[in-house]
């Protein structure tokens, strides 16, 4: 009996938007991680708070809408945005700040344009700038490091994310980050800056340094299982050292910050690895992606060295977001026996 030949491609299936999902959250375990063992079981709090408002209003918006909630909800996207907001916020935030975050995330970012794959913007992002812009007195109170001797107990953790404690109390167990101190002390020396106050490490903000070296692990871990491709990222992060450096005065001052500083400190690889790299609301195209995280990272520095807030990350993301549609449309690849690039060019000849 002749033996059957199979003909080619033999092609394994691609991945579900469920496994993509499993594989975001698995790569955010580093980071979770050194938070929690920098800044103490705040970040685990926030989680669980996310997590569970998450779920609620994802099957609440479905319901409204006549979507089967079991189908939607296996896809594991409102955990990725839950646990993408809730590192974010300051460690041990009020369970009702998690709640409006998550609702602005949730409802208004993700649902009311119609559902996984047709929000324009990043609705983590969203949820975070509409936090940081009502609530900034919360948004800022972060706890000190583990590094600072003075790491927020389990106890106060807890009160502080029930919103149990005292004004006074949550002002004396909390302080600025990092890129803040930097901002609002230009002036000094950056030696004299870095031994006046525990939150600098050797390279970067104390514990920050950590934080941001576990997610650039998870992050090269989905650049290895090709969830992404390195344009983006590689770009953002390209960007905010080259402006680093244009910008640094080698110590003189603390105005700016080193290359190193800038990528060890924030949100920087959170962002780069883990918000630009959205296959939603991101360029498609792999010139597009070039230009988007390099945008990105010019708009990081920009934001960060004069603008209002310290960490620009959420800001840059949705700028570039609403510019995503216009540098696809200027940078789709050549069709294949047509001479012109652009769509307008194609339609004239």
């Amino acid at each position: 009996m002749a033996q059957q030949t199979l003909s080619s491609p033999h092609l394994r299936g691609a991945l579900t938007t469920a496994r993509v999902m499993q594989l975001v959250l698995l790569a955010t375990v580093p980071g979770i991680i050194a938070l929690t063992w920098h800044f103490g079981i705040g970040t685990l709090l926030n989680l669980a708070w996310a997590c569970s408002f998450a779920v609620a209003l994802e099957a609440a918006m479905l319901r409204l809408r006549k979507r089967p909630i079991g189908f939607y909800l296996s896809d594991c996207s409102a955990l990725v945005t839950a646990v993408l907001l809730a590192v974010a916020l300051p460690p041990a935030a009020p369970w009702w700040l998690i709640a409006v975050g998550m609702l602005a995330a949730i409802v208004f970012a993700k649902h009311l344009y119609g559902g996984m794959g047709y929000n324009p913007f990043n609705p983590a992002m969203v949820g975070y700038v509409v936090l940081l812009i009502s609530f900034p007195v919360q948004m800022t109170a972060w706890v000190p490091p583990r590094e600072s001797g003075a790491l927020l107990g389990a106890m106060e953790a807890i009160q502080r994310s029930l919103a149990l404690a005292p004004q006074a109390q949550i002002d004396a167990v909390t302080m600025a980050t990092p890129l803040d101190l930097l901002r609002q002390n230009s002036a000094l020396l950056i030696e004299d800056l870095w031994q006046q106050n525990p939150q600098f490490g050797q390279w970067g903000g104390a514990g920050w340094e950590w934080v941001n070296l576990a997610f650039l692990a998870g992050g090269l871990f989905l650049l290895q299982r090709r969830i992404f491709t390195w344009h983006a990222p590689v770009a953002m992060l390209a960007a905010l050292g080259l402006m680093a450096a244009l910008f640094y005065d080698g110590g003189s001052s603390a105005s700016g910050g080193s290359p190193l500083f800038h990528w060890l400190s924030g949100a920087t690889m959170l962002g780069a690895f883990f918000i630009v790299t959205d296959p939603v609301t991101s360029a498609v195209s792999t010139r597009g992606k070039l230009i988007y995280g390099a945008a990105i990272g010019v708009l990081v520095y920009l934001i960060r060295h004069w603008g209002n807030y310290p960490d620009a990350v959420a800001f840059a993301v949705l700028l570039l977001n609403f510019a995503a549609p216009f540098i696809d449309y200027y940078t789709q690849p050549r069709v294949y026996g047509h001479g012109a690039t652009r769509p307008a060019e194609r339609e004239k000849s």
